[in-house]
């Protein structure tokens, strides 16, 4: 094993994609371009907040956003899977969590 420095890329891909999630770039796309996949309105209620194994795990503020969330599930994960492919995510998890506290 080389002891010479890596690309932290290189790195975080190969650690993502270990965990099967993809590639460490396609994954910041998805939290980075969020808005722009599901809409300003969701994306203002409902953020993914994590990725294990292909889910997509998005947290919502409020039960009836997760309810609005679950009727849309095929289509918020055909859109997410057109834009980045490598991505692949198979499944989306709702969880409701509190909104984080603005100072």
């Amino acid at each position: 094993m080389s002891r010479d420095p890596r690309a932290l890329k290189a790195s975080l891909s190969r650690v993502t994609e270990s965990l099967g999630a993809g590639d460490a770039l396609s994954l910041a796309a998805v939290f980075s371009e969020w808005p722009d996949l599901v809409g300003e309105g969701l994306a203002a209620r409902a953020r993914p907040a994590a990725i294990r194994q292909r889910t997509l795990v998005v947290a919502v503020d409020d039960p009836a956003w997760a309810t609005q969330l679950r009727w849309i599930t095929s289509s918020v994960l055909e859109r997410l899977n057109q834009a980045i492919p490598t991505a692949c995510f198979d499944a989306i998890d709702i969880v409701v969590r509190a909104a984080p506290r603005r100072a």
